[in-house]
């Protein structure tokens, strides 16, 4: 038991810490990272039974609309809590502040279902849940907290686009990831290249958001100085 549940925590820890450590100025607090860690383990359970239920009752017939379902309803909780939560939050004070919490929640919910499964099938999948779905989910929460980062410091009626993009392009990317899956006689020469691809992208993320929250800071420092304080 022991063994299974470490196996289960250790990839979302070691990627979180990745993120995390990847902010090279103000880090955000412990406290505010690990809650949201917590939320998004805890989200797991709703929406676990909301998938149980449409599967007994056998609406989503088709892999392509079970994908998107799939993909609508584990990014939009995500992107709610990350919203309602942290948001408007005086700890989120920075670019890169998105990524962390993106992330954050995400692995959250990606570490309870992965304990759950090796629980439930054993500890001989723990490397290809590490590899694909707690990595993939966490790739997902980059590109989100990018895009919400990027609203937080935009005019009052310029972010409205910004926070669309960070709902809809996680969706649109993570049902793409469930529906490659659920190709069983394809999905591994189709999975490599797209998380290859998933990982350049939140990599290119990261890098555009410590340019901007560098950027931010000069002006702020600018703005400051000029202004006599």
């Amino acid at each position: 038991m022991f063994t299974i549940i470490s196996a289960g925590i250790a990839p979302g820890f070691a990627l979180l810490s990745y993120f995390y450590l990847k902010d090279e100025y103000e880090k955000e607090p412990l406290k505010e990272v690990f809650r949201i860690f917590l939320l998004g383990m805890i989200m797991v359970f709703p929406i676990m039974f909301i998938q149980y239920v449409l599967e007994k009752e056998q609406v989503l017939p088709l892999d392509s609309v079970k994908a998107f379902t799939t993909g609508f309803l584990e990014e939009f909780f995500k992107w709610f809590i990350i919203y309602f939560t942290i948001y408007k939050s005086m700890e989120f004070d920075e670019h890169y502040d998105g990524i962390v919490y993106g992330v954050s929640i995400s692995l959250g919910f990606a570490t309870a279902e992965n304990i759950l499964y090796l629980l439930g099938n054993g500890i001989k999948y723990a490397i290809g849940r590490a590899i694909l779905p707690v990595s993939s989910h966490a790739l997902f929460g980059v590109i989100m907290g990018y895009y919400i980062g990027k609203a937080k410091f935009m005019k009052r009626d310029e972010h409205h686009p910004w926070m669309f993009y960070s709902l809809v392009f996680p969706i649109l990317l993570h049902s793409l990831y469930d529906y490659i899956l659920l190709k069983e006689k394809v999905w591994l020469m189709i999975i490599i290249p797209f998380m290859v691809f998933l990982w350049w992208l939140a990599l290119r993320k990261v890098k555009k958001a410590k340019h901007n929250q560098l950027h931010y800071r000069k002006v702020t420092d600018i703005f400051y100085r000029d202004s006599g304080g």
